[in-house]
């Protein structure tokens, strides 16, 4: 998971990750890592940029989004300040973030994929069945990849019908083990 820590302590969370240049006016192609984009990719929007200096440590720059497209399967953005290629070549590689704190608030029973790894996964009985190592998000629902303690990966379909209740504050979810979850096929 691409986050780091400000030096007030704040964690702060990757909206994005830069893949190069467009142009020669500074634009950057973007690669959107939020469900949040109209949020986050909007002229005025305030971002952190994260990148490797010289020595290899990660220096964060604050920047404001002055032009803003979508451009292929990703976004093209240029910052305030910085409308030259020269000015900002040395941030391919680079990721921007924003401060935790300023995450919009999800429904109830919607959940940042951050707060679900990690979580250990329990049956109606209580019986532990592993521990969430990955979300998925291949189209009509999420799904949850489950490494159990024997090591198996398992797929858990991220439904009503499936999930019982999520606890992420105890990093605890409990499931329906619908009839033919588990079988081998």
């Amino acid at each position: 998971m691409d986050h780091s820590v400000t030096e007030t302590g704040e964690k702060m969370i990757a909206v994005g990750l830069i893949h190069g240049t467009h142009g020669l006016k500074g634009e950057l192609k973007v690669e959107s890592r939020t469900d949040f984009p109209d949020l986050r990719f909007v002229p005025g929007s305030r971002l952190f940029l994260f990148k490797k200096d010289v020595q290899n440590e990660e220096a964060a720059i604050p920047v404001v989004v002055e032009t803003a497209s979508v451009y292929k399967r990703g976004y093209l953005l240029s910052f305030v300040g910085y409308r030259s290629i020269a000015a900002v070549e040395t941030w391919q590689g680079g990721s921007l973030r924003v401060p935790e704190s300023e995450m919009p608030a999800l429904p109830e029973g919607e959940y940042y994929i951050r707060d679900l790894l990690d979580c250990h996964v329990y049956d109606e009985m209580d019986n532990r069945i592993g521990v969430i190592t990955n979300v998925l998000t291949p189209g009509a629902n999420d799904v949850y990849e489950v490494k159990t303690d024997a090591g198996k990966l398992l797929l858990i379909p991220a439904i009503k019908e499936c999930i019982l209740s999520v606890e992420t504050d105890k990093k605890r979810m409990r499931i329906h083990v619908m009839p033919g979850l588990f079988d081998e096929s």
